[in-house]
């Protein structure tokens, strides 16, 4: 296993790949069980304020403004750790939930499962 690659605070606006309106995908994941929470979105503002605040801050692209998780409802989520992809076009942000993350009341946004095989249509490989 090769050691972790560390960038300051500051070199990360280099480093990170944003797509064509600005943005990185976020994973969530819990920073003790390693859970998957949720997926966001952000921009560099929102990257920015992570950083500074310790509190995990999307860019929420249905309001089109910054959206601190957790500022309405309480369950903030903690920044434990922030890794990178090996293309530094995507997220993980380890976190402390203060509350469910899902908007629903459930711990994940990813509460439901889709089964390959079990469907009511026959499957086009099926004769």
């Amino acid at each position: 296993m090769s050691e972790i690659e560390k960038i300051d605070q500051t070199s990360w606006r280099e480093k990170f790949v944003f797509d064509d309106k600005g943005l990185i995908p976020a994973i969530i994941q819990d920073y003790q069980d390693y859970a998957v929470l949720m997926l966001g979105y952000m921009n560099r503002e929102s990257m920015t304020k992570t950083l500074e605040t310790g509190l995990v801050t999307f860019w929420s692209r249905s309001r089109k403004k910054l959206w601190t998780k957790g500022e309405t409802s309480g369950n903030f989520l903690l920044v434990k750790e922030i890794l990178y992809d090996c293309d530094a076009d995507a997220l993980l942000i380890k976190a402390e939930a203060k509350g469910p993350t899902c908007h629903t009341g459930e711990r994940s946004c990813f509460y439901r499962q889709l089964r390959p095989g079990e469907s009511s249509q026959k499957n086009s490989l099926e004769k």
